[in-house]
C-alpha cells in the first residue's frame, strides 16, 4: 500500500485522453481530424507535465477495444501514432522524456512497432521525465496476462503461492517499472475508467473534467492538479493518524 504523502505535485498523473470524435463533429469535422487535433494536445500535456513537476505521465492511447472501431479510423489511428514517433524523437531527446509502452504491443502493425523500438530505445537512459503510451492496453487483459505469468513462475519454482501478495503479484503487471498513478484525469465530461489501471488506480485521486482533449492545456492539467492538492489521501489511515505521522 502507498504511503500517505504530503506532497502537493503528483508524481504520476495517468490521463484517459477522450472527446476527440466530439470535438471533431461539434464543428463538423471528420473524426480523424479529432484524432489529429489530440496528437498535436500530447506534446502540449507533456511539456506542461514537466512544467508542473510530474515526473511521469501515463496516456491511453489506444485500447484492447478500440479494435472494434471501423477499420478506416483504426488505420488512421495507426498512421497518427507513426507519425507522432516520428515526430517527436527529437523533441524527447531535448527535453530527455523517456519513452516506456504497456499493452501488447506486439500485436500493433510492424512499422508502429518498428518507431516504438526505436524511440524507446533512443530514449532509454532518460530518468527524470517518462511518458508512457498505453497500446493495446486493457487492465483486464493485463491481469489475465500477469496472472499467467506468476503461475508460471510458481511451477518453475521462482514464486512460493505461500508468499503470495500485492507487491510479488504486481511486479508480472505491464507497470512493474513505473509508480503507481496519484491521479486520474478523464476529459470530456464521461466518470468511468474504461478497464485503464484498474488495480494500479485503487487509491489514485481522481478528476473528470467536460473538456474534450484537443482542446486540453496546461490550465487544464494545473486546475486538475490544483484540485489533486487539495485532497486529504489518507490509504485506510484517519486525518489524526496522517497528521501524527503516522504509516
Amino acid at each position: 500500500m502507498p504511503s500517505p504523502t504530503s506532497g502537493k505535485i503528483p508524481q504520476h498523473v495517468a490521463i484517459i485522453m477522450d472527446g476527440n470524435g466530439r470535438w471533431a463533429k461539434s464543428r463538423g469535422l471528420p473524426r480523424l481530424e479529432g484524432h489529429r487535433r489530440g496528437v498535436e494536445t500530447v506534446r502540449t500535456v507533456v511539456d506542461a507535465a514537466r512544467a508542473i513537476g510530474i515526473r511521469y505521465i501515463t496516456l491511453y492511447a489506444f485500447s484492447v477495444e478500440n479494435w472494434k472501431r471501423p477499420p478506416d479510423e483504426i488505420s488512421g489511428l495507426m498512421g497518427l501514432l507513426d507519425y507522432f514517433l516520428k515526430r517527436e524523437l527529437d523533441n524527447l531527446i531535448k527535453n530527455r522524456v523517456r519513452l516506456l509502452t504497456i499493452g501488447r504491443t506486439s500485436e500493433l502493425p510492424a512499422n508502429v512497432q518498428r518507431e516504438l523500438n526505436r524511440v524507446i530505445e533512443a530514449t532509454k537512459d532518460f530518468k527524470e521525465w517518462t511518458l508512457v503510451l498505453a497500446l493495446n492496453y486493457g487492465s483486464r487483459t493485463e491481469v489475465a496476462d500477469a496472472a499467467r505469468d506468476y503461475a508460471a513462475a510458481v511451477q518453475a519454482g521462482r514464486e512460493n503461492l505461500a508468499d503470495a501478495s500485492w507487491d510479488n503479484f504486481s511486479r508480472y503487471l505491464y507497470t512493474a517499472a513505473i509508480p503507481e498513478p496519484d491521479l486520474l484525469i478523464r476529459t470530456s465530461g464521461e466518470q468511468r475508467v474504461s478497464n485503464f489501471l484498474l488495480l494500479q488506480c485503487a487509491y489514485a485521486e481522481m478528476v473528470f473534467t467536460p473538456v474534450t482533449w484537443p482542446d486540453f492545456g496546461q490550465a487544464d492539467l494545473q486546475a486538475a492538479v490544483d484540485e489533486y492538492g487539495r485532497r486529504e489521501r489518507r490509504f485506510g489511515l484517519t486525518t489524526e493518524q496522517i497528521q501524527s505521522g503516522a504509516k
